[in-house]
């Protein structure tokens, strides 16, 4: 339980990164949308037994971290809470694909693992740059931003909800917590029956919880459409920077860089 609430202080910290003044922060929302499509759709195109192509993707989110002054330990424990699911989707590739592979002419190898390490690979660019995105824009500038790309309304005020609604439950999923903490003999956890109980109690608490936030909302004039303030127009910067990276995602996507960077040291050498 203390684990939870730990989550919820952490989702805070990702939303006081985003409230940074570094010159990836202020770039434009929507450009940064963008090129976090791009980063995501290009590492996903590439073959499930792509290795090394892979590789020059790691640039971006170094870069970014880097340009953002994000601190990289705290990404990567996050990064951390999806690798089960990583586990899980490609545990059974080894034991499934065993068509042998040759790699650089040294060893073979079963498909399976290939697959496996480019899901993993995939999943960690695709993952990091999602949270790059939060940790360097405010939730309300990305719905701003998805706004102007054409993402209808009503979708934009469910994401938006969402957001919110989630510190509403971890804040009662806190409370619990500490409930339970002070009932219950020092060291011990709480019993296995108690799960159904606590689950539906978290349940019956978060409705009317959101309920009294929904009424609040109506009095204070609330229609269905959460008011965003309007975005600045994208400059000359956010432009430059969009097609550069996008133009980077292009040239890893069609040129194997490790080979051709290992083809020009032994010309050179």
């Amino acid at each position: 339980m203390r684990n939870i609430v730990t989550a919820w202080l952490d989702l805070h910290y990702l939303d006081d990164l985003a409230r940074q003044a570094s010159f990836f922060h202020r770039l434009h929302p929507a450009g940064k949308l963008v090129i976090t499509l791009a980063f995501a759709v290009t590492a996903a195109s590439f073959d499930k037994y792509e290795i090394a192509g892979l590789l020059p993707l790691f640039f971006y989110p170094l870069a970014v971290m880097a340009l953002g002054r994000l601190p990289s330990s705290r990404l990567l424990q996050r990064l951390l809470l999806v690798s089960p699911v990583v586990l899980l989707v490609g545990l059974f590739n080894p034991l499934l694909d065993r068509t042998p592979h040759d790699v650089a002419g040294l060893f073979t190898i079963a498909g399976g693992w290939l697959s496996f390490l480019s899901l993993t690979l995939k999943l960690t660019l695709t993952t990091t740059a999602a949270l790059l995105l939060i940790a360097t824009t405010k939730l309300p500038a990305i719905g701003a931003a998805l706004r102007q790309l054409g993402l209808p309304r009503a979708l934009v005020v469910q994401l938006l909800l969402l957001h919110r609604y989630l510190f509403v439950l971890l804040e009662e999923v806190g409370r619990i917590a500490q409930a339970c903490e002070l009932r219950s003999a020092p060291g011990k956890g709480l019993p296995y029956g108690a799960w159904g109980s606590l689950l539906g109690q978290l349940l019956l608490r978060t409705v009317s919880r959101a309920e009294r936030i929904y009424q609040a909302m109506r009095c204070r004039g609330f229609d269905g459409e959460i008011r965003l303030l309007m975005l600045r127009p994208m400059q000359a910067r956010d432009y430059w920077h969009l097609l550069a990276w996008c133009g980077f995602f292009l040239l890893c996507r069609f040129v194997n860089l490790p080979h051709a960077f290992g083809h020009f040291l032994l010309e050179v050498l």
